[in-house]
């Protein structure tokens, strides 16, 4: 990844789970310049929980621009979501099939809409002033299984090298059109993958950055774009000096001529597990 100065503050939350090998992560969040020069605060929110050292659960969501209480339904859907799938991966155990795995992700982002409706009575506003979209993730060194309400993606790199897209944006008639967790169809409509196979590394992000590393209007991955940061990734060895790189390169002056949107950004890479996994 060329690496470049910050020019403006980065925000980079701390990673605050237990960390026991396995899975490598770098995290980074970046406030959108738009929202600095309105004084807004970042609407996209993130939630990660290491269940072992092989078993990665992640959330990104991204709060809508129109929504009054955006980061409030964001940071409601992301934790709700990771709580529940952690609470029922840890009932299963390690036999799971790929209809499991499914039922499993929808539990989940029923979960994270029930939160955002309940915040909604609570503070007397329709839900939809706590629209976000939301792309929930478990991650296991045999498969990889992912959905998503909205925009953003997931991306992997198998053990060849080969970089997939998992889950991309919905294709909609206009470029800014969208599905949110609260809208009536978005339980129907979710993207639901399971893949199986080692992926050696993965990338889940916001919209903020799909126009920068998609194809458009095939959605298909840009490996130039991708390949440096799984390199990154791969090749680190200190994750909170990751995660402060990863937020200098979601601030360099290249990434904020080419949006003004609010950026998440998770990295993993599997590495040898301390029980072989």
């Amino acid at each position: 990844m060329e690496r470049a100065e910050p020019q403006i503050e980065t925000h980079t939350p701390s990673i605050n789970f237990p960390r026991s090998g396995g899975w490598q992560l770098a995290v980074a969040q970046q406030r959108g310049t738009s929202h600095e020069t309105t004084g807004e605060v970042c609407q996209d929110a993130y939630s990660l929980a290491m269940l072992s050292p092989e078993v990665l659960v992640i959330a990104i969501a991204d709060g809508a621009g129109s929504a009054r209480y955006a980061e409030a339904g964001a940071s409601l859907a992301a934790s709700a979501g990771v709580g529940q799938l952690c609470a029922r991966l840890g009932e299963a155990g390690a036999a799971l099939d790929e209809t499991s795995l499914k039922d499993i992700l929808y539990e989940g982002l029923g979960a994270a809409r029930n939160a955002v409706e309940a915040e909604a009575a609570a503070r007397e506003v329709s839900a939809h002033e706590l629209a976000t979209t939301l792309i929930l993730l478990i991650a296991r060194p045999e498969l990889i299984a992912v959905a998503q309400v909205g925009d953003g993606a997931t991306v992997i790199a198998n053990q060849t090298g080969k970089i997939i897209g998992l889950t991309l944006p919905p294709a909609g008639e206009y470029i800014n059109e969208t599905t949110f967790i609260t809208s009536a169809e978005a339980l129907r409509t979710a993207q639901t993958t399971v893949w199986h196979g080692r992926a050696a590394r993965l990338a889940a992000f916001s919209d903020g950055l799909q126009l920068l590393c998609l194809k458009w209007p095939e959605c298909l991955p840009h490996e130039a774009f991708f390949s440096p940061l799984f390199h990154f990734i791969g090749t680190t060895a200190d994750e909170s000096q990751a995660g402060d790189e990863l937020g200098r390169f979601l601030s360099s002056e290249r990434i904020k001529d080419l949006t003004d949107d609010d950026l998440t950004l998770v990295l993993a890479s599997l590495t040898d597990c301390p029980d072989g996994c």
